[in-house]
């Protein structure tokens, strides 16, 4: 079935109740007479409300509205912001470097708007010592908790433990703040003063008497 609307000679219905061009209510009015005022006023009868009874149309230009129609969708779609899920994986004696590497991982993660799922990695022995992934865990979040949270709390999962963070920023905030981000520093790069020979030469001017009055306090000897 088409998602199109009905219009003009399309509209098989003895009368409709007609909106006008401005939305004012026109009232039900036979079929003919609604055609006859869509091409008085150049404009399509459009089919808003079929399933009404009897079906409500609105008088307007319906190739524009159409056209600005699938620009709103365009627009949408643009601003639309779907969260990612980001993993990183840990094992439970990571080097401390490592783990601030990974940590810096998770961080920009978070300021991104992203949700991450924490997976230890616990091999042979160390599964008998699931707290040591468990204060891991516990380690992370609390030095990320200024950007995101617990969503979910440590499972064991077979060999792993898992956890997930979420940000405490929306999707769409992170966006917003990303392009501001970006176009600030845009235009402190090109509202960057460049250093000219002129100012170099008045520096150097200026510096002269300066130089000029220390020979004279400590004259040379003959």
């Amino acid at each position: 079935m088409s998602a199109e609307p009905r219009i003009n000679d399309r509209i098989r219905v003895p009368e409709v109740r007609l909106v006008g061009p401005s939305g004012e209510q026109v009232g039900i009015v036979p079929l003919a007479k609604a055609l006859e005022l869509a091409q008085e006023y150049d404009l399509d009868l459009v089919e808003v409300a079929a399933t009404a009874r009897p079906p409500v149309c609105k008088l307007m230009d319906y190739g524009k509205f159409k056209y600005e129609s699938a620009m709103k969708a365009r627009e949408a779609r643009k601003n639309q912001a779907h969260t990612v899920i980001k993993e990183m994986k840990l094992r439970p004696k990571i080097d401390p470097h490592d783990y601030d590497t990974k940590k810096g991982h998770v961080v920009r993660f978070l300021k991104q708007g992203d949700k991450v799922k924490i997976t230890i990695m616990f091999r042979g022995r160390e599964q008998s010592r699931p707290e040591l992934g468990y204060r891991l865990l516990q380690r992370l979040a609390s030095d990320v908790e200024d950007l995101g949270f617990v969503e979910s709390s440590p499972k064991q999962d077979g060999r792993n433990m898992i956890m997930v963070l979420g940000p405490h920023k929306k999707k769409t905030e992170a966006m917003a703040e990303a392009r501001e981000a970006q176009a600030a520093r845009k235009a402190e790069r090109q509202g960057q003063p460049a250093t000219s020979d002129e100012s170099v030469e008045d520096e150097s001017v200026a510096e002269a008497p300066a130089a000029e009055a220390v020979a004279e306090e400590h004259p040379a000897e003959a």
